[in-house]
């Protein structure tokens, strides 16, 4: 078993490149070990390329098993492979935004906020991969999801009750394993604004919205306690995003954010320390660069 793990949590393919690939990457590229649990297989995620619109939910409803192939290669390009889908592909189904239909088909993910018996399903699959697993470090979302998808919130609480879980020596099968630090995915307004800056008059057509605080995600600097720069895997990234090819467009924000402002500021990833202790290294804000500083083996 190698010295660092990491887990991720992340709620549908795509997720984990967008707040983590350019991290994941140089972790495996440092020898960790990196496990990704995604939840859903983004059954109602919107279908971009136009001779695929017939897997959308609404007509042959294949999209999920697409997207499987899709987070595969992604993965290949951040040289991941250890990517699980939560109790297996198709366990969990994508719950589609807040308030629409899709939050109340039988499999949807959000059902489990209401129904105890599925949340603790979600949950005990979970608990499986981190006592297999045993990272020291897990990765996933804040309260709100990041921005509000029932989703990403469901992702969160099934992350953070497995964590409690999982050290706990009267629940369920296997040893008890403690995660000594975990951290919330976190977008600085700071790095939205200079976006904004850089991207002028395009800023509200790729993000919908022309002011940053109009944004439904995005945190103070202040919330902020690590940070990750990895320019070198900035490509990786680029690539791992372009091979959801259902989800996101070479014309899209973060490819044109990648234009405007260069590799190295899509593959700079920030997080929220929630549990531990920050340790060096530093930089000059006082923010850890290492998710495993502080821990040994």
């Amino acid at each position: 078993m190698p010295d660092r793990r990491m887990l991720l949590v992340h709620a549908h393919p795509d997720d984990e490149s967008i707040v983590s690939g350019a991290t994941m990457a140089k972790y495996v590229a440092e020898g960790a070990q990196v496990t990704l649990v995604t939840c859903t297989l983004g059954e109602e995620g919107e279908v971009l390329v136009p001779e695929l619109a017939q897997l959308a939910a609404d007509q042959a409803d294949q999209l999920g098993g697409h997207r499987i192939h899709e987070l595969a290669a992604s993965m290949r390009e951040l040289g991941v492979t250890d990517h699980r889908f939560l109790g297996g592909p198709g366990r969990f189904r994508d719950s589609g935004m807040m308030g629409t239909p899709a939050n109340d088909k039988p499999r949807a993910f959000w059902r489990a906020a209401s129904d105890p018996a599925r949340f603790d399903e979600a949950v005990a699959c979970a608990v499986e991969v981190v006592r297999e697993v045993r990272p020291q470090v897990l990765v996933t979302y804040d309260e709100n999801g990041g921005y509000g998808h029932p989703d990403h919130i469901m992702a969160h609480r099934v992350a953070m009750a497995a964590a409690a879980r999982a050290a706990d020596p009267a629940y369920g099968d296997g040893e008890p394993w403690t995660i000594s630090k975990i951290y919330w995915a976190a977008l600085p307004k700071s790095m939205l604004r200079q976006g904004f800056e850089a991207l002028a008059g395009d800023a509200e057509r790729a993000f919908g919205v022309a002011d940053v605080d109009d944004l439904p995600f995005g945190v103070e600097d202040d919330v902020i306690t690590t940070i990750i720069e990895a320019p070198e895997f900035g490509a990786a990234k680029s690539a791992a995003l372009a091979a959801h090819a259902t989800q996101i467009t070479v014309d899209g924000p973060f490819f044109a954010l990648s234009n405007m402002l260069g590799r190295e500021v899509l593959a700079t990833e920030h997080f929220q320390l929630v549990r531990g202790e920050p340790a060096e290294p530093f930089d000059d804000r006082g923010w850890e660069t290492d998710l495993f500083a502080g821990l040994s083996a």
